[in-house]
């Protein structure tokens, strides 16, 4: 039953009410099944009946719900975060459990200049990160963002962060230079503007190893996230990896910067680790930084009322022992490249497809005006609003965004199905997704 006073997220839209959800797909009110392509926001990596999920849940619900983390800690919690270490990259070992990516960054970005504080080092306050990036909607996060739409009216509130280029390839790297010249071009672009800033001011550089929302899982070429982490490491800055969307298995390791095999300094996830069955994100970092905590006031001056929460902590665990002890995981990039191949074999030819990119399940494809110029549509157009609109009357849940290249001007399509999903799913997807192209596009 749907009433009038849910505030929604567009007042204008007249949402399906949606009633349940089996493996990969959701059913509305009217019986309509929709294929999930991509797990909302990235978040249903094992879709939307898992039982061994479902029964931890209800399990810790007949336990216990609740005890606030200022009191008690709980076996969940503690479990989780045991298992969260030992599974992250190199000496990361503390575990600070949230309810959201948002609050994971908040975290982060909190944690950031406490150490410095702590440290005896007040003065380093400034955060660089890149344009076209997302890193979260509560204002810390999104002042560390370089999402513009999403920024843009509530730039007075936000504190001032600089933003240097993404790693665009498709886009910006030069006829004349190879994949790795151009990374390090554009990786220096940080050294430039810590020395702009002063290297006694800067406090943290953040990024997504591989790009979510705002530009469709664009992947860093070779070496340059290895330059990233030597220019960090030259300055004294922090360097703080946001894996809420490409973490979690979804680009084929449970935490996407070891494929890269490059460590940051603080980590935060969220999405995949609860997998939409419990709202959980965490903040990760590595040892010296909760030591100079420990040993300098004791108290991170930071806080929620529900982080650490019992029944989203054994959600987690659950959701772990599916991705790890199940293996799922590894099944992410063989299942990844078949999507990937059927994509290309389905839009090679296509004169609006300029771009298929991405790692494991999160694959992001640029739709442009013309294939050989790279021109975008105009923005009043609207594609990807028209995109995720003619997909949703074929059955079929994709993340299309607009403002690709620069906040404004261009267009793609997310795709992030579950880990569960079958070959024969993977097909319908495709053919789901050439169905709604030529529908909005009128390609025949």
């Amino acid at each position: 039953m749907k009433s009038d006073y849910v505030f929604q997220r567009n007042s204008r839209a007249d949402l399906p009410l949606a009633l349940s959800g089996d493996g990969c797909y959701l059913y509305d009110d009217k019986g309509k099944a929709y294929l999930d392509g991509s797990g909302g926001a990235a978040v249903s990596c094992l879709g939307h009946s898992d039982e061994h999920v479902k029964k931890a849940i209800t399990e810790q619900v007949q336990q216990m719900a609740y005890a606030h983390t200022s009191f008690f800690t709980s076996n969940q919690a503690e479990k989780l975060a045991s298992r969260l270490a030992h599974a992250a990259p190199y000496d990361i070992s503390r575990v600070y459990l949230v309810s959201s990516g948002s609050e994971a960054v908040e975290a982060a970005l909190k944690l950031a200049r406490q150490y410095f504080v702590e440290t005896g080092q007040p003065n380093r306050r400034h955060i660089i990160a890149r344009r076209q990036s997302y890193h979260g909607n509560t204002l810390g996060a999104l002042a560390a963002g370089g999402n513009q739409w999403r920024r843009g009216q509530f730039e007075p509130l936000l504190i001032e962060t600089t933003l240097i280029s993404p790693c665009y390839a498709y886009r910006d790297k030069r006829i004349d230079e190879s994949e790795e010249a151009y990374g390090v071009r554009i990786a220096n672009e940080l050294e430039t503007e810590i020395i702009r800033l002063g290297r006694e001011n800067v406090m943290a550089f953040i990024a997504e190893p591989v790009v979510g929302a705002t530009a469709g899982a664009l992947c860093p070429v070779e070496g340059y996230l290895n330059r990233i982490r030597e220019i960090c490491d030259t300055y004294g800055v922090l360097l703080i990896f946001d894996e809420v969307m490409c973490g979690m298995g979804r680009t084929g390791a449970l935490f996407a910067c070891n494929i890269d095999n490059v460590v940051p300094d603080i980590l935060t996830i969220a999405k995949g680790l609860g997998a939409g069955y419990q709202p959980i994100g965490a903040m990760l970092c590595r040892e010296y930084i909760h030591e100079a905590i420990e040993n300098g006031t004791g108290f991170f001056q930071h806080g929620h009322t529900y982080l650490g929460h019992p029944i989203a902590a054994a959600a987690a665990n659950a959701v772990l022992d599916r991705l790890v002890n199940d293996k799922l995981v590894e099944s992410v990039s063989k299942k990844g490249q078949y999507l990937k191949n059927k994509l290309n074999e389905c839009f090679h030819d296509h004169p609006n497809i300029g771009d298929i990119r991405g790692r494991g399940l999160f694959i992001g494809i640029e739709i442009v005006q013309d294939k050989q110029s790279k021109n975008a549509f105009d923005p009043s157009l609207n594609i990807a609003g028209m995109i995720k609109k003619h997909a949703f009357s074929e059955g079929l849940i994709c993340y299309p965004a607009q403002g690709t290249i620069d906040g404004r001007a261009g267009d793609h399509i997310l795709l992030a199905p579950a880990f569960i999903i079958s070959d024969a799913e993977i097909e319908m997807l495709v053919e789901k997704l050439d169905t709604t192209i030529q529908q909005t596009l009128q390609v025949k």
